[in-house]
């Protein structure tokens, strides 16, 4: 139990790595809570005209969930960890990225390390959800949509894969933190206010 709680709370610290504030820091950009949406996230750095620096800042977010949940994978039975060790390292990564304690517990909308997650848990999975965000995302300009709806996909695809398993009903709450990170978003859709991509 406490190899679990090692690995989960392991994830949750590598989440809390906010490759938007790092990116930007390393670039000299703003901090990209102070502008745009606030949102510490790749479509936020997008803002500053860098794009080098948003496609980092989306790598390393992605990467990190990737990391977090495959190092829980090859980890578990090694320390004959309980089943449901995976599926709380790849929730724990998400909490870490939305609520990182390196940075004041305010962070993205997860987007990017949800994509490294289910990357990590099957990876064909991924492309299709990855083509998905990238089809809706240039075809209407808009992230957010883009993200719900890859956001609701994740969890019904993850059972189509994956059965009635602990992974399979971790991305009920990893849709439900993501569309709840999105609520300002979800507002500004509804009331034709929302920022485009680039914007």
């Amino acid at each position: 139990m406490l190899a679990a709680l090692a690995i989960v709370a392991a994830a949750y610290l590598i989440g809390s790595v906010s490759f938007a504030v790092v990116v930007s820091k390393a670039f000299g950009l703003p901090d990209p809570h102070e502008y745009g949406s606030g949102n510490p996230g790749a479509t936020n750095v997008l803002r500053t005209g860098n794009k080098q620096a948003a496609l980092l800042t989306m790598l390393g977010d992605g990467i990190k969930g990737f990391v977090a949940v495959f190092a829980a994978i090859k980890l578990a039975p090694l320390v004959d960890a309980p089943e449901w060790t995976v599926a709380a390292a790849a929730i724990a990564v998400i909490v870490g990225h939305c609520w990182p304690v390196f940075h004041r517990f305010k962070g993205g909308k997860g987007i990017a390390t949800c994509a490294g997650v289910v990357f990590a848990l099957h990876w064909p999975l991924g492309l299709a959800l990855a083509a998905v965000w990238l089809l809706i995302a240039f075809g209407f300009k808009i992230s957010s949509v883009a993200a719900l709806v890859a956001a609701a996909l994740a969890p019904l695809g993850m059972f189509y894969v994956a059965g009635n398993a602990p992974i399979a009903w971790a991305m009920v709450p990893i849709a439900v933190i993501l569309v709840w990170r999105h609520k300002a978003n979800i507002q500004s859709l509804l009331a034709g206010r929302e920022r485009t991509i680039g914007r």
